[in-house]
C-alpha cells in the first residue's frame, strides 16, 4: 500500500479500494482484500529460543574462565570450591536470561494498544467485528472513547477529537475534518484528515475509509523498528569482557611459566602441576562476576527509594557513564496538562465567559473533555468561578456547536441581565465578528487600531508557544436571536494557554549542565512551542540551534551526524527520526539516553544505550521498551539517577582494583619463590581459600561504598575508557608489588624461625591480613584515608572481622591445622605479622599522590 492518504480525494480511495463511502465494502471484497493486504495484526519476529540464550551467557569470556577453574579445582580436590565456581556460574546465567526474555515484551503490550473491536459498515449495513479483520476499503465508524482500529482517512467529522498523544507527543487533541490536505510528506501531527491506530477518540464522532492495516500502519511501523532494533551490550559488559580476555590471557602465561619452572628445576611433576592450576585458579576473580550483580542489584534497590526502577542491571552503570539525555516534552519536561498562563482583558468576566461557554468537567480533581476547557474551568475554579455552580445558576439555553470553518464556539444563557451570548475562538475570526470592545472604561466602539493591536498580541503569544483563544459576548433580546450569527458582538479579551514546563526540571537541566551533560529535547509538537519551552527550561541556549522534521528528512546519516553536535531541540519528528537522531549521536561517541512516555517513543528508547520511560504517562508498551522506569515522572529523578550510575561504577572500579591487585601479588609470591628456589610458600588449598572466602568478602564492601564528595561535578567519563585505565594500572602495580615483599618477609621469617610449615603459615596470615587493611585504602582512589572517617564503612568492617575470625580458626583450630597446613602463631610473631600486613596499605595511600585528577 502507498502512503500520502491525507493528500488524496475520497473519490481516489473509493477507486482505489474498490469502496463507497457510505455503504463500505461488501462481504465479497472483504475477502478478496484480505488474500491482498492481509490480517490487521501487528507481527514480530521469532523470539530467540531458551537454549540460545543460556548458550550465549555462557560464551562470556569471564564465565569460560570461572568454568575452567571450576574443573581445575575439581580435579586437584577441591570440590566445594568446584561447586562454589559452578553456582556463580549458575546465578548469572539466570540473570541474564531472565533480563533477555523481559527485553522482548515491548512489542506484546503494543499489540494491546489495537483495538480488539471495531463498528464497521459493510454494505450499508452497520456491525461490529474484530479489529483484526479490517481491510483496507473497510467504512469505519468512530465515537467518543473508542480506540481508532486502523489508519483511517476521514471522511466525516462532527466536532470530531482524536488524543494521539502516544503517537505524536501532543497534550492537546487534534481536531479531525474530511478536507483535502495539499502539502506532501506532512508529520502524522499535522494529518489533520486522517486517523491513525492506537489513538483514542476523545470528542466527537466521525467516519473514516480504512487505508492501512497491520504493520503498515502508523503503529505497524513503530513495530517494524522495535523488531529491527538489536539490543546492543552495556559499556559494562564490553569492559568486563575486555578485562576477562586479559585475565584469560594472563592466567595462561602464568600456568606455561610455572610449569617451565618446576620442569626446569626437576621439581615433582604432581607437584607443579598442583601448584599451576592453583594459581591459574587464584589469577581469575571467582567472587567478581557475583560481586558486580549484587551491587548493581542493590543499586537498582537503593535508586527505587528515588523515584527510579532499573528494569535492567548494567543500565545502572550505563546511566552514570551518560553523555546525552533525549528527552521528550510532553509529561517529561512539561506537566502534560494545559494551564492559563495570560489573560488579557477584566479576568473575572473573560474566565466567566471561559467557563460557561465550555463542555469540559472536572470530576475527581482530572479534567474530563478537551484539555484547553479542562484549562479554563481549572483557571476559574481557582478564582472562585465554580462550574456547576455557575451553570445550576446560569444552564445553557443554547449553542452553536464548534466548527473547523468557524473555528468558534457559542453558548447562551439566561443571565441576570436578560439573555447573554458567549462566544470563544480564534482570535483573528472572532474579532472580525465584534464592533465594540470591553475595557476597564466600560464597552465602547471598536476601532481599527484596537483590532491591529489584538491580533500583534495574539500573534505575539502564539511565537510563546501559548494557545489563544478570543473571548467575546452579546446580549440578546430574545432567546431567538442566536440564530442571527456571532456577528455584533463585544470583544472580551484573549487567553494564553501551554502545557507548562516541570518546576523542578529546570533546576535538573542545570545540574545535568554542570555534570557534563548535555539535554536534547526531542518532540512531535511544534517547532515554536518547543522552542519557547527548550529556552524557558534552559536547555535552547546560545550557540544551540532547532530543527524539525522537514529539514532533517534532507540530510543523510552523515550529514545529520554533523549536526547533532550543536542542535538542542528537534521538533515535529516521527518515530524513524529518533532513532536516526539516536544513532546519530551514538555514531558520535555519545553515551545516549532516552526518556519518553508515548508510543512514539518506544523504537527510540529500545534503541538509546538507556531508555527511560514514565510510570505514571508512559504506556505499556514504553515501560517494556525502557531499561528504566521513573515512577514519578520528574525529570529530576534521571538526575538522581545518573549520580547513582556514577556511584555504582566508581565502586565496580574500585573492588575490581582491589581483586586485581590481590590476585597478581598471590601469583608473584609463588613466582618469586619459585625463581629464588625456594619451597612453593603458600599451599594449593591457601590460595584457593584466599581467592574464594577472603578476597570476596572486602570486595562486596567495596561495592557499597557511600557516594564521595563531587560526583556529579564532574564531567562524564569517556565511553572507550577500560576500566583499568592508567591510574588504577599504576596502584594496581604498587599493591602487587608490595603485598608479595611482605608474605615474603614473613614466609622467610618463619622458615628461619620453625620451618617451611610455620614460614607458610606466617606468610598466608601476613597476606590475609595485608588484603584486609589494603581494602581501607581502597574505599577512594584519591582521598587519602586519614581524610576519610575509617571506619564509615561498616560492611567492609563486618568483612575484615569476619576474615580474621575465619583466619584465626584456621591457625588455632586443631582439626583444620593439618586440612589447610598450618601450625600456632606465637604472640610475638603477630606483631611482625602485623607490620608486614600494614606495608600493603601504606603504599597504597602513598600511590594515590599520583594518580592526578579524578577520572
Amino acid at each position: 500500500m502507498g502512503g500520502g492518504f491525507h493528500g488524496k480525494t475520497i473519490g481516489d480511495l473509493e477507486a482505489a479500494f474498490s469502496t463507497d463511502r457510505s455503504r463500505g465494502l461488501g462481504d465479497g471484497q472483504v475477502c478478496s482484500a484480505r488474500d491482498t493486504y492481509g490480517w490487521n495484526k501487528l507481527l514480530e519476529t521469532e523470539g530467540r529460543k531458551l537454549h540460545q540464550m543460556v548458550l550465549e551467557q555462557l560464551g562470556d569470556v569471564l564465565i569460560l574462565l570461572l568454568l575452567a577453574a571450576s574443573v581445575l579445582s575439581y580435579l586437584v580436590g577441591e570440590k566445594v570450591d568446584a561447586m562454589v565456581i559452578v553456582a556463580i556460574v549458575v546465578l548469572n546465567t539466570v540473570l541474564g536470561v531472565v533480563q533477555e526474555r523481559k527485553a522482548g515484551k515491548a512489542l506484546e503490550e503494543l499489540k494491546r494498544m489495537a483495538a480488539p473491536k471495531a463498528k464497521v459498515v459493510r454494505g450499508g449495513e452497520l456491525s461490529m467485528v474484530e479489529a483484526a479483520e479490517l481491510v483496507p476499503g473497510d467504512l469505519v465508524v468512530l465515537e467518543t472513547g473508542d480506540y481508532v482500529p486502523a489508519d483511517l482517512r476521514v471522511t466525516e467529522s462532527v466536532l470530531l477529537e482524536i488524543d494521539e498523544s502516544a503517537l505524536t507527543g501532543e497534550s492537546a487533541p487534534a481536531p479531525k475534518e474530511e478536507g483535502l490536505l495539499q502539502e506532501k510528506d506532512l508529520p502524522v501531527g499535522d494529518r489533520s484528515n486522517m486517523a491513525h491506530m492506537g489513538t483514542v477518540v476523545s470528542y466527537g464522532r466521525g467516519k473514516g475509509i480504512v487505508v492501512a492495516v497491520g504493520m503498515e500502519t502508523e503503529i505497524g511501523k513503530i513495530a517494524t523498528l522495535l523488531n529491527e532494533t538489536v539490543e546492543e551490550k552495556t559499556p559494562l559488559q564490553l569492559k568486563l569482557a575486555r578485562l576477562g580476555r586479559m585475565i584469560g590471557a594472563l592466567c595462561v602465561l602464568v600456568c606455561m611459566v610455572i610449569l617451565w619452572i618446576g620442569i626446569y628445576r626437576q621439581l615433582p611433576l604432581l607437584e607443579v602441576f598442583m601448584t599451576a592450576v592453583a594459581l591459574a585458579v587464584a589469577a581469575i576473580p571467582e567472587g567478581l562476576p557475583a560481586v558486580v550483580a549484587v551491587v548493581l542489584a542493590i543499586g537498582v534497590t537503593r535508586m527505587v527509594s528515588q523515584n527510579a526502577i532499573m528494569k535492567n542491571l548494567g543500565a545502572v552503570e550505563t546511566l552514570g557513564a551518560t553523555t546525552v539525555i533525549c528527552s521528550d516534552k510532553t509529561g517529561t519536561l512539561t506537566q502534560n496538562s494545559m494551564t492559563v498562563r495570560q489573560v488579557q482583558g477584566s479576568r473575572e468576566l473573560l474566565l466567566l465567559a471561559g467557563v460557561l461557554c465550555n463542555d469540559a468537567q472536572i470530576r475527581e480533581g482530572k479534567v474530563v473533555g478537551d484539555p484547553t476547557e479542562g484549562a479554563l474551568l481549572t483557571a476559574g475554579a481557582k478564582e472562585g468561578l465554580d462550574r456547576d455552580r455557575l451553570h445550576s445558576l446560569y444552564p445553557r439555553q443554547g449553542e452553536i456547536p464548534f466548527d473547523g470553518k468557524r473555528k468558534m464556539m457559542s453558548t447562551l444563557h439566561r443571565m441576570e441581565e436578560g439573555w447573554r451570548m458567549y462566544t470563544k475562538g480564534a482570535p483573528d475570526l472572532l474579532v472580525d465578528g465584534c464592533d465594540r470592545i470591553q475595557t476597564p472604561q466600560g464597552i465602547r466602539p471598536l476601532a481599527a487600531a484596537d483590532r491591529e493591536e489584538i491580533l500583534a498580541d495574539s500573534h505575539a503569544y502564539a511565537e510563546q508557544a501559548l494557545r489563544v483563544l478570543g473571548f467575546a459576548m452579546k446580549d440578546l433580546g430574545e432567546k431567538e436571536e442566536m440564530e442571527g450569527g456571532e456577528t455584533g458582538m463585544v470583544f472580551l479579551g484573549l487567553v494564553g494557554m501551554m502545557d507548562p514546563p516541570r518546576k523542578e526540571a529546570k533546576e535538573a537541566v542545570e545540574i545535568c549542565r554542570r555534570a557534563g551533560i548535555r539535554p536534547v529535547m526531542i518532540t512531535g509538537d511544534h517547532i515554536a512551542t518547543a522552542c519557547a519551552i527548550g529556552k524557558e527550561l534552559g536547555i535552547l541556549v546560545e550557540g544551540n540551534l532547532a530543527m524539525d522534521g522537514k529539514t532533517l528528512d534532507g540530510m543523510d546519516q552523515v550529514a545529520l551526524e554533523g549536526a547533532v553536535r550543536s542542535v538542542g531541540v528537534f521538533a515535529r519528528v516521527s518515530p524513524e527520526h529518533k532513532v536516526r537522531i539516536v544513532d546519530a549521536l551514538k555514531a558520535n561517541g555519545e553515551i545516549v539516553a532516552m526518556t519518553g512516555d508515548g508510543v512514539n517513543d518506544a523504537p527510540a528508547l529500545k534503541r538509546a544505550d538507556i531508555g527511560i520511560a514514565m510510570g505514571i504517562t508512559g504506556t505499556d508498551v514504553t515501560k517494556e521498551a525502557a531499561d528504566m522506569i521513573l515512577t514519578d515522572d520528574n525529570f529530576s529523578s534521571i538526575v538522581s539517577a545518573v549520580g547513582e550510575g556514577r556511584v555504582i561504577y566508581s565502586n565496580i572500579r574500585k573492588f575490581v582494583g582491589f581483586l586485581l591487585s590481590c590476585n597478581i601479588g598471590e601469583i608473584l609470591i609463588i613466582l618469586v619463590a619459585m625463581l629464588a628456589g625456594w619451597p612453593v610458600p603458600l599451599l594449593p588449598i591457601q590460595l584457593l581459600w584466599i581467592n574464594l572466602i577472603t578476597d570476596s568478602l572486602p570486595a562486596f564492601a567495596l561495592g557499597l561504598e557511600k557516594k564521595e564528595a563531587g560526583v556529579m561535578d564532574q564531567a562524564p567519563r569517556e565511553p572507550d575508557v577500560p576500566i583499568v585505565d592508567r591510574a588504577m594500572g599504576l596502584s594496581i602495580l604498587v599493591q602487587s608489588l608490595v603485598l608479595p615483599l611482605g608474605a615474603l618477609g614473613a614466609y622467610r621469617l618463619g622458615t628461619d624461625l620453625d620451618g617451611v610449615g610455620y614460614g607458610r603459615t606466617l606468610c598466608f596470615a601476613t597476606l590475609i591480613l595485608g588484603e584486609m587493611f589494603r581494602a581501607y585504602s581502597a574505599r577512594s582512589e584519591h582521598a587519602f584515608l586519614h581524610r576519610m572517617r575509617p571506619l564509615e564503612n561498616r560492611y567492609l568492617n563486618g568483612s575484615v572481622a569476619a576474615a580474621s575470625t575465619l583466619l584465626l580458626a584456621v591457625v588455632y583450630i586443631p582439626v583444620l591445622q593439618p586440612l589447610f597446613g598450618t601450625r600456632p602463631i606465637g604472640a610475638v610473631h603477630w606483631l611482625w605479622v602485623l607490620a608486614l600486613a600494614l606495608l600493603p596499605l601504606t603504599a597504597g595511600e602513598v600511590s594515590k599522590n599520583w594518580k592526578g585528577k579524578p577520572l
